[in-house]
């Protein structure tokens, strides 16, 4: 049996990571909770995260305030798996100053429903 699928473009995945973004800033866990895999995994500066562990920062308010994605790119590893790369500016809330990440997310189509199952994020010093 042949999948013919075909692999999604940039801009779709692009829009389900800004989804999770909007998520950090309107603090909304259950739109956070349907963007990620109930396996995801989380490789932070901070250590790994879980599911739980990355809605669970919505307990007492938004992490970010705002923020900028760009110098997207994406790897489509099978029409199921893609890998987005790109770099994030963003302010949190109370912060005077930006920071920057470099991100990559693996994104897969599960029951014809895209989800984040892995993110890693790298820091950039700001300049």
């Amino acid at each position: 049996m042949t999948d013919n699928k075909a692999a999604p473009a940039l801009k779709d995945i692009l829009e389900l990571e800004t989804q999770v973004w909007v998520a950090l800033v309107e603090s909304n866990a259950s739109a956070d909770r349907a963007l990620l895999s109930a396996d995801f995994l989380g490789v932070y500066p901070t250590g790994f995260a879980n599911r739980d562990d990355h809605v669970g920062q919505f307990a007492d308010a938004p992490t970010m305030a705002e923020f900028d994605l760009s110098d997207a790119r994406l790897r489509i590893l099978t029409p199921d798996i893609v890998l987005l790369s790109y770099r994030a500016d963003y302010l949190r809330p109370g912060a005077d100053r930006r920071e920057a990440m470099l991100i990559s997310s693996l994104w897969e189509r599960r029951n014809d429903v895209w989800v984040n199952s892995f993110s890693q994020d790298t820091p950039v010093q700001v300049t």
